[in-house]
């Protein structure tokens, strides 16, 4: 920064606010246009000339300028063509045009206005006016140039934006779609597995498959009639706690629920996700259920509620998979080994009674200790089959796999 002096003391000069551009001179006259180039380069502007209309436009497209000093007067192609063809091309319209004329006809001076020039100088011309009016330009011409830059830098946040919000968008819909499928899951499957399937992307796991599967059914003995005989909030608020035991244990064992009403729960085990013991897995649940409902069973009694419940146990292939219509499909399992599962649960005869069938208990056996009911006609079977009886398991461990 230059500096003055006041007496002893030096003074820091203040900075000139001054714009300085880059100022294109068309004059078919070469004196004018040496005049012009001198007083605009001692004001500190840079200049460039053109003689004739069309080397200035040509001269436009190749380099950046911030004023056009345009003479009116000259062969072949005047001012006013010349003015008309910057202002007509996209790249050079907002650019400001000062015209110069020897020529004193305010009729001249408002077709130039008119036709879009900034401002009109008359020759011979002043300095003093010439540098204003330059000035003037040009600082229109910054505005302008600080407006499109603004607008392009608000485009292109608002590019950005929308770039950001298709990308949100699609996000969100991806947890939206995720979640449905989670909720959709965990209609037949304990939350750890719904997750665990679906962040696994793994949904073909639900087609229709065949697996070898271990079925446990559960039901309340005596609870149609107590249906019958009972006021609605007392019929819900039995099956609310008998739920609330069951589900608790689904989530805990990591089970499948494949049939669910009212007073009759079935779930299986190994499948959709496999585990390496599902008749174990399937006999501790069952055990632990029955610890559970003890409590529960005895505040049954002090109501003098005439209920008791009972479970069955199977081991065998089943074909599972979704089933159902459009709207409302379960995920369950069909074949021989659930029907033996509800049939041995229907054999039972209350008080947590847990009848197995000889697959699952030969898979057990080293872990229970069973009572043998032999040989029993079964409905839909067409022979016997033997049955046991669990009594208790030598270890109720709860999986945590």
């Amino acid at each position: 920064m230059n500096r003055t002096t006041a007496g002893d003391v030096e003074l820091p000069e203040v900075e000139s606010d001054r714009e300085l551009g880059r100022i294109l001179i068309v004059d078919d006259d070469r004196m004018n246009r040496m005049l012009l180039s001198r007083t605009l380069e001692r004001d500190g502007h840079t200049t460039a000339s053109a003689e004739s209309g069309e080397q200035a436009l040509k001269m436009l497209g190749q380099a950046p300028y911030d004023v056009v000093l345009l003479d009116v007067v000259m062969p072949e192609m005047d001012g006013f063509e010349v003015l008309a063809r910057v202002k007509g091309d996209p790249q050079t319209r907002h650019l400001p045009v000062i015209m110069i004329s020897a020529v004193d006809d305010m009729a001249e001076i408002v077709q130039g206005i008119q036709n879009g020039a900034e401002d009109y100088l008359p020759k011979p011309f002043d300095a003093v006016l010439l540098s204003a009016r330059i000035r003037a330009s040009l600082a229109r011409k910054r505005l302008h140039d600080l407006e499109m830059q603004y607008r392009a830098e608000i485009r292109e946040h608002a590019l950005t934006l929308e770039q950001l919000n298709r990308e949100l968008t699609r996000r969100v819909q991806e947890q939206v779609d995720e979640l449905n499928r989670l909720n959709r899951l965990r209609r037949f499957l304990s939350p750890q597995l719904a997750e665990l399937v679906v962040s696994a992307g793994e949904e073909s796991l639900l087609e229709p498959h065949r697996r070898e599967i271990s079925v446990l059914f559960c039901d309340l003995q005596g609870f149609t009639s107590f249906s019958e005989i009972s006021a609605p909030e007392q019929v819900v608020s039995v099956l609310g706690e008998f739920h609330e035991n069951f589900g608790a244990l689904v989530r805990a064992f990591n089970a499948t629920v494949g049939f669910f009403a009212g007073d009759g729960l079935m779930v299986f085990f190994n499948d959709p996700i496999p585990c390496p013991d599902p008749a174990a897995r399937a006999m501790r649940m069952a055990t632990a259920l029955r610890t559970s409902m003890a409590g529960t069973l005895a505040g049954w009694r002090r109501r003098e509620y005439d209920l008791d419940f009972r479970t069955g146990i199977a081991f065998g292939y089943a074909t599972l998979g979704q089933m159902g219509f459009e709207g409302r499909n379960d995920y369950t399992a069909v074949g021989p080994v659930v029907n033996m599962a509800a049939r041995l649960c229907d054999l039972g005869f209350g008080g947590g009674d847990i009848l197995a069938d000889q697959a699952s208990y030969s898979a057990v056996e080293h872990l229970v200790h069973a009572e043998p009911l032999g040989l029993v006609n079964l409905k839909g079977f067409s022979r016997p089959r033997s049955v046991y009886r669990i009594l208790e398991m030598h270890d109720e461990t709860v999986p945590t796999e």
